[in-house]
């Protein structure tokens, strides 16, 4: 079997990686030239550790990422509201891990280079369209550098190329556009900073109803040196819900348009504006998902990670989810091969409503109920939460974050693993569900 991957981000890496470990082989094309680490921090949650650590990775992980410690929600002056601790903390086996994504990215493709071969990440190819028969499916791609057209046989099309897919387009020709529910995103990242609590909290501060602040630490080499690398993203209320507008997730931020919004924030242990300041650089976009998909496969051809389930950025769900997605897929496909449509139709048993209800579970901005109650409460800060909120109250925001990000210690930690043994006599039905 061969199996053609779009896209080089961590979905697809993570499926070659996945393929490979399985026996298969696969070959990804990626429409930029030259792959370099871009982007900010995210967070890995520990299901997709554990997977990424199956797939020999756990060691670079550590290398490069900040095991989180907790989650800290807080008023915009600093006062703590929740505190929930994470990965290990939290009795799973796996650490979370807060990363600079463009680091994970690197370490993966490494990996997918030294396994699979340096052929097998193809570069400046720009995907356009595929035609299939019951055998076979054909892709076209375009070579960005010559505009010569190319066309690739596979056994097998994965769309792993993100928010803006085209081959998920070439599947719902018809689909809505990316739907925006009015909040404007800032991400940045400024190295060389003072560790705020104890390095390695991740910290949400405010309400995105007026003004929200996300940081954290993504760097363990910093952090080895006394010294932060932290992540933020800056999430403000600017319009009204409708079709996203300008959905590109590179485009550059202004400072004064985002500055606008914090300049008089000072919390006790972080000061927000000149964290601000001292990003190199700003990215702008929309806070925007898409509804789920009535299928994500079609004969040969099937979607996986943003291109499949692209959700807001509130669950620390994106990446982690590529993850799962891509050990299912290749587990489905290793245990039904060569029937190829009867593993998408088991892939997609496994992850579409699982992944549908994190999206839906996403736009209700679930937290922001709780948090909307202290701002109202106690609209100029608080000593002490328990004057704020009762203990149901606190139970009841607990209980919502587990919800829209964590699945169960003891079945994370109990369940067999997925991996794929050579020549093993398995049935698909051992695999359980992860959301």
């Amino acid at each position: 079997m061969r199996v053609l991957i779009i896209g080089a981000g961590i979905g697809g890496l993570a499926t070659a990686l996945s393929l490979h470990a399985a026996g298969l082989d696969c070959v990804i094309a990626e429409s930029v030239a030259e792959l370099r680490p871009l982007g900010v921090g995210i967070n890995l949650q520990p299901h997709a550790v554990r997977e990424l650590t199956e797939l020999g990775l756990g060691e670079a992980l550590a290398e490069v990422g900040v095991p989180t410690s907790y989650l800290s929600y807080t008023d915009r002056y600093g006062g703590e509201i929740l505190s929930l601790p994470r990965g290990r903390r939290a009795g799973y086996h796996w650490p979370q891990y807060s990363i600079h994504r463009g680091e994970l990215q690197m370490l993966m493709l490494e990996a997918v280079r030294e396994r699979l071969g340096p052929d097998r990440v193809r570069t400046g190819l720009v995907f356009e369209d595929f035609v299939q028969g019951a055998a076979r499916v054909t892709a076209r791609l375009r070579e960005a550098c010559s505009g010569r057209l190319v066309e690739e046989d596979a056994d097998l099309l994965v769309g792993a190329d993100g928010v803006n897919s085209t081959v998920r387009a070439r599947l719902h020709p018809s689909e809505d556009p990316l739907l925006w529910n009015g909040i404007r995103i800032w991400r940045g990242t400024a190295s060389g900073r003072e560790e705020f609590l104890d390095g390695m909290t991740l910290l949400v501060a405010g309400s995105n109803r007026a003004a929200k602040i996300v940081a954290y630490p993504i760097s363990a080499r910093e952090r080895a040196r006394g010294r932060a690398l932290v992540n933020w993203v800056a999430e403000v209320k600017v319009g009204e819900p409708g079709p996203a507008p300008a959905a590109d997730w590179s485009r550059a931020g202004r400072l004064h348009d985002v500055l606008a919004h914090y300049e008089d924030w000072r919390l006790p242990y972080l000061d927000v504006p000149e964290l601000i300041r001292a990003s190199d650089r700003i990215l702008e976009y929309p806070m925007a998902d898409r509804d789920p998909l009535p299928f994500w496969s079609e004969g040969r051809v099937t979607l996986l990670g943003d291109a499949a389930h692209p959700m807001y950025p509130i669950g620390s769900n994106g990446g982690s989810q590529a993850v799962l997605d891509a050990r299912v897929l290749a587990r489905a496909l290793a245990l039904r091969a060569p029937d190829v449509p009867a593993a998408l139709a088991d892939y997609e048993d496994e992850r579409r409503e699982a992944t549908a209800r994190l999206v839906l579970a996403h736009r209700e901005l679930p937290m922001e109920e709780t948090i909307g109650k202290v701002l109202e409460r106690a609209p100029h800060g608080f000593t002490d939460i328990a004057n704020v909120l009762t203990p149901a109250e606190l139970a009841d925001m607990a209980a919502v974050q587990k919800r829209i990000t964590d699945m169960d210690v003891r079945t994370l930690n109990e369940r067999p693993s997925w991996s794929v043994l050579h020549g093993a006599s398995l049935s698909f039905g051992q695999v359980v569900n992860v959301v």
